[in-house]
């Protein structure tokens, strides 16, 4: 199943209502998340640009990308972003294939048509 990386930073208002009334927003999102055909993988709080990371697996773009939505539609997140993610064989097959592409950059010649 594809994985995901979520990042999300909450709005000013959205952190006085967990400041409020502290609940694992991690447990309370989760139906919205196996409703799609995906699970969570790991959950952190963070320090910087996002406020919350997350491990998604999704069964595919369209799933994650309807969860994206619903999530920015609903008004506490002032920002996310959405990383596709890898794993380590996934990666290392994509350099082999890229090693074989046959693609240049414009104005450069193939190896094989250097003499």
């Amino acid at each position: 199943m594809p994985r995901y990386l979520y990042e999300l930073a909450y709005t000013p208002q959205s952190w006085a209502t967990q400041v409020a009334k502290p609940a694992n927003r991690i447990e309370q999102v989760t139906p919205a998340i196996t409703e799609l055909g995906g699970k969570v993988v790991d959950a952190y709080y963070a320090f910087g640009e996002y406020d919350l990371i997350v491990i998604l697996d999704m069964p595919s773009n369209e799933a994650m990308a309807a969860f994206a939505l619903a999530v920015a539609a609903g008004g506490a997140v002032a920002r996310a972003r959405t990383t596709p993610l890898m794993t380590i064989d996934e990666g290392i097959s994509a350099l082999r294939k890229a090693g074989k592409s046959k693609y240049r950059p414009a104005g450069t010649r193939a190896a094989s048509q250097r003499k």
